[in-house]
């Protein structure tokens, strides 16, 4: 029998972290237990020098309609807070260092939106409804997607959707930048993980760089970004997984990195 207030396993596949949620019953409705959950695993795939990409995904034929609200602002609501050593689910007090894939099917509603644009890469199932539908209950987003939405796909078309609380498909997630690929039902998760491993192929090293320079330019712009590429330089081109790549290439041969 499942737990009310939803499960939320993790395994290790080569140097991935597959993170899974299963509220399947309420439609994956989160919980704030849930959310403590995903962090606690967040902060694993952070801590853990092996571990170099994560993936989450959802059981179920649904990502989330949300929050189970009664859980959070009911009467007899329990919140929950991690440590801020723990990256949040939204990217928002703590980001993620290492590339993180979101794998998404049918209803993906609130804060299932708000949780893909704060990961890195999203594939979706063809079925896949999105819906920021807080203003039509009364509500604001509260997990970042004001600032999102107009990162990935400007200003005109986050208002559009934003404004309206609609409801949107895979393809137009797409076409706004917020999905990277779009599968057909029941192969979001192998395409994930297949992701998972060419990222893998990678140094982790020089994973974590550029994702770190690029969220500098997110941050505080252009100029700021463009001054990391000495300490991008001078963190990658010394390292062992650097001559290792010059290795494999001189020896033709696929690289065996380990993030030195």
């Amino acid at each position: 029998m499942l737990n009310d207030e939803g499960d939320v396993s993790s395994q290790i596949e080569g140097h991935a972290l597959l993170i899974e949620v299963d509220r399947s019953a309420k439609m994956n409705g989160f919980t704030p237990t849930m959310f403590k959950s995903i962090e606690n695993a967040l902060f694993e795939l952070e801590r853990q020098e092996d571990l170099w990409v994560g993936i989450i995904a959802f059981k179920g034929e649904h990502t989330t309609a949300g929050l189970d609200l009664p859980k959070f602002f009911g009467p007899d609501a329990k919140p929950t807070k991690n440590s801020d050593e723990h990256p949040d689910v939204f990217g928002i007090r703590k980001k993620c260092s290492k590339p993180l894939i979101m794998a998404v099917q049918g209803i993906t509603y609130t804060i299932g939106i708000e949780m893909m644009l704060a990961s890195d890469i999203v594939v979706a199932s063809e079925d896949c409804r999105f819906c920021q539908l807080e203003p039509k209950r009364g509500l604001a987003v509260f997990g970042g997607a004001h600032v999102r939405y107009v990162q990935r796909a400007g200003w005109g078309n986050a208002m559009y959707h934003l404004l309206r609380a609609d409801e949107f498909d895979a393809t137009r997630a797409k076409d706004l930048g917020f999905v990277q690929e779009v599968v057909p039902v029941g192969h979001q998760l192998s395409r994930a993980l297949e992701i998972a491993e060419e990222i893998c192929e990678c140094s982790p090293l020089a994973l974590k760089e550029i994702k770190r320079a690029a969220q500098v330019f997110l941050e505080d712009g252009e100029e700021a970004a463009f001054k990391e590429i000495p300490t991008m330089r001078e963190t990658t081109l010394g390292s062992e997984d650097a001559k290792e790549g010059m290795r494999s290439f001189i020896e033709r041969r696929k690289p065996n990195f380990d993030g030195r």
